[in-house]
């Protein structure tokens, strides 16, 4: 009998400091558009720090089309308003998730004036079917996002899809089709392995934002976004102790055409997003 196959790392990369918004600095640790390799997965950036110039300025009213918009907050106060009248506080251990889908205008900015911010927002594709849908929003308290131990002094934080490492089950605090997106705040204490339970065919990446993550012999440091193979079982180690984000989607397989904040099928549809925009129909 074959031993089953475990998935590797295909590929390792470190974000790159930018600015956006009104001039806040963070960390792009995914940005690679049209590409497909990460698909359902457009875009990761990680913000954190204790400078306020770094993240005072926020990210005033601005438009966005055709994917899904996830703000995970581990530290800080930022708010949510936009066109839908929807307004939203995330505070520490809080999450938002935004369907964009025909378009959406929203501010996110901080509320406050010292301080430490650490976060991320990850950009999730929707199907060309779904991208010129209705819009929505929602944002989830730190006590609505699914917090459990696992063995060993690990512990998990579930903010989409399923996690089952064969011991521990537990349902996210959103589910979302198609894409079936699998969102975890992974703690692995030193000397521990986790091996959560992931479908063939889902692309799997690693972001390690603490500590240092071996996966099949190889080391993931601190900063380092990994890509792993879509089949077979995953097994994380740490020798140290490590915090890692696990993203897996089902990627979608279609054309990606982005400019912006606006990620459609094709140059004719960005173009018509442009339009829209400008005409003040995006969000209408």
């Amino acid at each position: 009998m074959s031993s089953p196959t475990v998935r590797t790392i295909i590929a390792q990369s470190q974000g790159r400091a930018t600015s956006d918004g009104a001039g806040v600095n963070l960390t792009r640790v995914l940005a690679e558009p049209g590409d497909g390799r990460f698909d359902p997965f457009l875009m990761l950036d990680e913000f954190g720090s204790a400078n306020p110039d770094d993240y005072v300025a926020g990210f005033p009213p601005h438009p966005h089309r055709g994917f899904e918009t996830v703000t995970y907050m581990i530290e800080g106060r930022m708010r949510h308003e936009d066109h839908l009248g929807n307004v939203g506080l995330l505070r520490n251990g809080g999450v938002q998730w935004m369907t964009a889908a025909r378009g959406i205008i929203h501010s996110e900015m901080p509320e406050q004036q010292e301080g430490t911010m650490r976060g991320f927002q990850l950009w999730l594709n929707l199907p060309a079917r779904d991208k010129l849908g209705e819009p929505s929003y929602r944002d989830f308290d730190p006590d609505e996002i699914p917090h459990r131990p696992l063995a060993g002094g690990s512990a998990v934080r579930v903010i989409a899809g399923h996690f089952d490492d064969g011991q521990v089950q537990v349902e996210g605090a959103v589910r979302r089709p198609v894409t079936d997106p699998q969102l975890y705040d992974l703690t692995l204490a030193p000397g521990a392995r986790v091996a959560p339970r992931l479908a063939d065919g889902l692309r799997v990446l690693l972001y390690v934002f603490e500590g240092a993550l071996q996966v099949g012999g190889e080391t993931v440091a601190k900063g380092h976004l990994a890509r792993l193979g879509d089949a077979g079982e995953l097994i994380l180690d740490s020798a140290d102790g490590a915090r890692v984000l696990l993203l897996a989607g089902r990627p979608l397989g279609e054309p990606i055409v982005q400019y912006g904040p606006f990620v459609m099928n094709s140059r004719e549809e960005i173009d018509q997003a442009l339009r829209d925009y400008r005409a003040g129909r995006l969000a209408g």
